[in-house]
C-alpha cells in the first residue's frame, strides 16, 4: 500500500504482486522488476489490501497498479477474497482497471463501493471494451484511454450503455516522446463526452500537449 502520484486516486495496492504477464510495451511496472531483480513471482499478500481497513478516513484506492488482475493466470480465490475485503471497507472507494475485460462479469454484482474501468490504447480495444462494459453490474463504470497511441472514434451516439466516466492520458518513460497523442484525438473524445454528459479526467502528463487548464472531473454518482 502506497500513497500514489496518480491524480485520480489516493492510494495503490497491490496484494497480488509479481511480473505482468501483459507484457504491454509501455509498462513501468515489469522496468522495474526488471532493474531491480525483484521476484517475478506472481503471489498472494493480502495483508497489503488490510492495511486499508485501519485508514478511517475515506479514500480512493486503485488496486493491481502493477499487474493485471483479471488474467487467466490469477487464481479465482485470490480475487473473491479482494472483492470481499473491498465491500467490507465500504467507507472507501476502489478502483480496479483492467484490459482483460472479458473476465469482468463473472464477478457481478460489484461491491457497491467499486469503481470497475477497462483500458483502452486503439480503435479494436475500445470496442470490446463497450461491449464488455454493458454486461458488468458495477456502481460505476468506466474507460481510461492512457495511454492514448491513436484515433479512437468515439460516437457517443454508439454508447447504448454509456460509461459514468472517463481518464484520458499519454504514454510515459522510456521512448513516450515518439508516441504522444494528438490534439484533435482528445478532443475528439471529449467532445463526445460531453454530448453525453460524461464526466472525464485529463491527466496531467496532457498539460503540455494541450496548453490550457486541464479539466479533472470525477465520476457522477448515486
Amino acid at each position: 500500500m502506497n500513497k500514489t502520484k496518480i491524480e485520480w486516486c489516493d492510494y495503490t495496492v497491490n496484494p497480488i504482486k509479481g511480473y505482468c504477464p501483459m507484457a504491454c510495451s509501455y509498462c513501468y511496472a515489469r522496468r522495474l522488476y526488471d532493474r531491480f531483480s525483484w521476484d517475478k513471482t506472481i503471489r498472494f499478500d493480502m495483508g497489503q489490501m488490510m492495511k486499508l481497513y485501519y485508514i478511517k478516513q475515506p479514500q480512493k484506492i486503485f488496486v493491481g497498479s502493477t499487474i493485471e488482475l483479471f488474467g487467466d493466470w490469477i487464481p479465482e480465490a485470490w480475487l473473491k477474497s479482494i472483492l470481499y475485503w473491498v465491500g467490507q471497507m465500504s467507507w472507501h472507494t476502489f478502483i480496479f482497471l483492467t484490459k482483460c475485460p472479458q473476465n469482468l462479469a463473472k464477478w457481478n454484482p460489484w461491491p457497491a463501493n467499486a469503481y470497475v474501468g477497462v483500458s483502452v490504447t486503439n480503435q479494436e480495444q475500445y470496442g470490446n471494451a463497450l461491449e464488455y462494459l454493458s454486461q458488468i453490474e458495477a456502481p460505476v463504470k468506466f474507460l481510461s484511454y492512457e495511454p492514448l497511441m491513436g484515433r479512437i472514434v468515439a460516437d457517443y451516439r454508439n454508447w447504448v450503455t454509456p460509461p459514468d466516466w472517463l481518464i484520458i492520458g499519454s504514454q510515459t518513460g522510456p521512448g513516450s516522446k515518439n508516441h504522444q497523442p494528438k490534439v484533435e484525438w482528445i478532443e475528439e473524445i471529449e467532445e463526445a463526452a460531453q454530448k453525453a454528459g460524461i464526466p472525464y479526467f485529463e491527466k496531467n502528463n496532457l498539460a503540455k500537449i494541450l496548453n490550457r487548464p486541464l479539466i479533472q472531473e470525477f465520476p457522477k454518482e448515486g
